[in-house]
């Protein structure tokens, strides 16, 4: 199976634990990234392995909504979700590290793994060329969204 990914760093000038609360605080997520137009809650409780939500996007133009659930987490330094749509297996990682003295580095990493044989037009197109390069900065949105909103309490 072929997996393609992208990874995307942003240093946020803020701690881990406001970070953290940011990247897990799925009912006020459509407040702060500025790519997701809703998201919908699936479990009842507190962000952690099993927590599932709907999340709207538009990308390439057309909305798309995936169900996505979270598979591990380990507060404050990562988490990883998954999510299966056409064929495809998306699974995204957070990884954080205190940077210095007030700061933390954020890397997101993006992969897609086709289920069978015929999702590997899709992902060629999802994750190759223009494709990659439009995940990519939609992902360096996202960081620097929740870096604003973090910055900005802060």
């Amino acid at each position: 199976m072929t997996t393609k990914s992208v990874v995307v760093e942003r240093r946020i000038e803020a701690t881990p634990g406001p970070v953290w609360e940011a990247l897990t605080d799925l009912r006020g997520m459509d407040r702060v990234l500025s790519g997701v137009d809703r998201v919908e809650v699936l479990t009842e409780g507190g962000f952690g392995v099993g927590t599932r939500w709907r999340e709207t996007r538009t990308m390439f133009g057309k909305e798309a909504t995936e169900e996505m659930y979270v598979t591990a987490s380990e507060p404050p330094d990562r988490y990883v979700t998954e999510a299966h749509s056409h064929g495809m297996r998306y699974v995204t990682e957070f990884a954080l590290r205190p940077a210095g003295t007030g700061a933390t580095m954020v890397r997101m990493t993006f992969s897609a793994t086709p289920a069978g044989g015929a999702a590997t037009g899709l992902l060629a197109k999802l994750l190759g060329g223009l494709g990659a390069r439009a995940v990519r900065r939609a992902v360096a949105q996202d960081l620097s969204d929740v870096a604003a909103s973090v910055e900005r309490r802060g």
